[in-house]
């Protein structure tokens, strides 16, 4: 490719349909920017515990092309996600409005034999497998589902920790009289 050569930008749809197939393979660079609700990224949607007016995320991505040391141009797929999805809090089991705010750089490589090959220990930017048919909706929502918490809860001192199952009988005294389930043990042996 020749470095003074300026490459067309494509537009990319906010149509989540146009987004199962961009060509990444073309000489040309994207950018493209839009909203996808829950509904439009279905593992996502399995994910939350209620969906609200609103929720889903904010997508921007562009491309472009940068020189790499002794062989062709590298293409860059810069992506940004902001939004919010409801999961369950783990402390109290309420509804959790979890808010993400995502930055991630991408390498387009041409194989999964390059991807495989490329180095670890760079944490700016991951691989990913350019094809014709590119699924950046699937992309897209890979990156939520990777942002998203493991154990999901409200801000300290904004929720109570769920009551037990069998309810709370006796309060905080209760359970600070609790036996030790090793006694059970120790008398066990004394017999």
């Amino acid at each position: 490719m020749n470095r003074n050569q300026v490459l067309p930008q494509v537009q990319l749809s906010v149509d989540p349909g146009v987004l199962k197939r961009v060509d990444f393979c073309a000489p040309q660079s994207y950018k493209g920017a839009g909203f996808l609700s829950i509904s439009d990224l279905p593992r996502l949607a399995e994910e939350a515990s209620s969906v609200i007016s609103g929720d889903g995320f904010h997508w921007e991505v562009e491309t472009h092309f940068e020189d790499s040391p002794g062989s062709d141009p590298r293409q860059i797929l810069e992506l940004g996600l902001k939004g919010r999805i409801h999961l369950i809090c783990q402390r109290c089991l309420q509804d959790c409005a979890v808010d993400l705010d995502e930055k991630r750089r991408f390498v387009l490589v041409n194989s999964e034999a390059e991807a495989d090959d490329y180095p670890l220990e760079d944490e700016q930017q991951e691989p990913l497998v350019a094809s014709q048919q590119f699924n950046l909706l699937e992309t897209i929502e890979d990156e939520v589902l990777l942002s998203i918490p493991l154990i999901p809860k409200h801000p300290e001192g904004f929720c109570e920790p769920h009551a037990s199952v069998f309810g709370d009988e006796g309060g905080d005294e209760a359970s600070d009289e609790r036996e030790n389930p090793f006694n059970i043990l120790k008398n066990m042996k004394k017999n």
